[in-house]
């Protein structure tokens, strides 16, 4: 059997929700299937040809913006007559499905992750590009999987279509005690602190969360992000750096340094908003960190409703500040059982396993 894995920047993956699922896709599965990854040229930092037995393929444009569209088109008519199966990540190839076969069709599998077109950073023109490509790619594809219950019901009462639903791993995420070369470096270690690793975009509400930070002082935050990424970061990033309640720290590839932060803080705040489930929440969970999560819908059914939510800032604020008084140690227990029994790599590669050898 012969697999492409098509939507994606590419792999070896730093973070990123359909990045990291291929990624532990192609650890679990290259020794059985015969896996090729498309990857953009343009957003990799290296251009090797394998990578844990999965072969990578090259398209010289980016996969970010409006351009990703291009690029996932691209990939899609490219691996689509070379391939027994497609799995497909994402939207950007919805354009090109009118013009495919139905034989072609029934090749594809699709995980759309979240409803990208709600995300606020487009505008409502790209908005409506991305509804239509994901309309084309639902109506015409041969499988879809939903990686959330939420979706799932999105999906069936949108388009009256099924879905398998499968969602991320969490057992990436490893406890790590507190090392002395990383609080030489990471001084906040030895206090309480919150913490977050995302993206810095705004519909991960980080000026909420920022903002929430200010109003109370139980506890810095330590965030981690892109923040030099776009725009939007530099601004924001200048707006509250000297706050002397928040941290606000580069992104980190180091996964054994990340894992130790992670591991360590004394609440976990997670403000993705547009749907799905997302990978850095299963590792929170994983860790058995008490979450204070953005009350989207989608993160409830991800922590099957055991988690701290919030509207605004106003509200995390003080749920921060009242914290002690919340049962976070046994929330912290509770989300951990419930990410081992629903969020392991293992299990997550079975199923898509069975999807694509069917």
């Amino acid at each position: 059997m012969k697999l492409a894995i098509v939507g994606i920047r590419g792999i070896p993956n730093n973070y990123g929700g359909f990045e990291t699922l291929a990624e532990y896709l192609v650890e679990h599965l290259s020794s059985e299937i015969d896996i090729t990854v498309y990857c953009s040229s343009v957003d990799m930092d290296s251009n090797m040809q394998e990578h844990n037995g999965a072969q990578l393929r090259y398209i010289p444009i980016t996969s970010h913006g409006a351009k990703g569209i291009i690029y996932d088109s691209l990939a899609l008519i490219k691996a689509i007559n070379s391939f027994d199966k497609v799995l497909f990540l994402g939207f950007g190839g919805g354009y090109v499905m009118p013009f495919l076969s139905k034989k072609q069709q029934n090749k594809l599998i699709l995980n759309i992750g979240g409803l990208d077109w709600q995300r606020n950073k487009w505008s409502s023109f790209a908005q409506k590009i991305i509804k239509t490509a994901e309309r084309l790619l639902i109506k015409n594809c041969g499988r879809i999987v939903a990686d959330n219950i939420g979706i799932q019901k999105y999906i069936k009462e949108t388009y009256n279509k099924n879905s398998t639903l499968i969602a991320y791993g969490g057992d990436q995420a490893i406890h790590r005690e507190i090392s002395d070369l990383a609080l030489a470096e990471y001084p906040f270690l030895k206090d309480k602190y919150a913490f977050t690793v995302t993206r810095i975009q705004s519909d991960n509400n980080i000026e909420m969360i920022l903002e929430s930070f200010c109003m109370q002082d139980v506890m810095p935050l330590v965030m981690v992000g892109n923040w030099n990424n776009s725009e939007y970061g530099k601004i924001i990033k200048a707006k509250f750096q000297n706050h002397e309640g928040l941290i606000l720290l580069d992104a980190i590839y180091d996964r054994k340094k990340l894992d130790i932060l992670r591991s360590n803080c004394t609440i976990y705040i997670h403000g993705h908003s547009a749907g799905g489930t997302n990978p850095s929440l299963t590792e929170a969970m994983y860790l058995g960190l008490p979450v204070f999560a953005y009350s989207s819908g989608y993160n409830e059914y991800t922590t099957n409703n055991l988690a701290i939510y919030f509207n605004s800032a106003e509200e995390l604020a003080s749920q921060v500040e009242n914290y002690t008084s919340l049962p976070i140690a046994n929330m912290g227990s509770k989300l951990m059982e419930y990410a081992k029994t629903n969020y392991r790599w293992s299990d997550v590669a079975n199923k898509y396993k069975r999807l694509i050898l069917n």
